[in-house]
């Protein structure tokens, strides 16, 4: 599963594409991740900054509270932020 949702927090794992046209939701990647992809190039953080700013406003959370809990440097990541109704709506998709 791509996410785990615990104590009224979310570990999301994603596979995160940048340089792309636009920041987007893509599909699956496998059964343990979703791909994300980024308009932000892969360079000085950049595309890690317009992760957090994508989530923050798909899921209704603020910035401040999305944490990398790991692969800040790799294209694959794992973040945490509180459970919202926005992103229990959003998940439905995918299950």
């Amino acid at each position: 599963m791509f996410y785990t949702i615990n104590d009224q927090e979310v570990l999301l794992r994603i596979k995160a594409q940048p340089g792309a046209s636009r920041s987007e939701f893509a599909e699956l990647y496998g059964e343990d991740a979703i791909k994300v992809r980024i308009k932000a190039p892969a360079v000085e953080g950049a595309a890690n900054k317009e992760l957090v700013k994508f989530l923050s406003k798909s899921f209704k959370v603020p910035k401040s509270d999305i944490v990398f809990k790991s692969g800040e440097v790799s294209k694959t990541k794992m973040l945490r932020f509180p459970l919202t109704e926005k992103f229990e709506e959003w998940v439905k998709q995918y299950t």
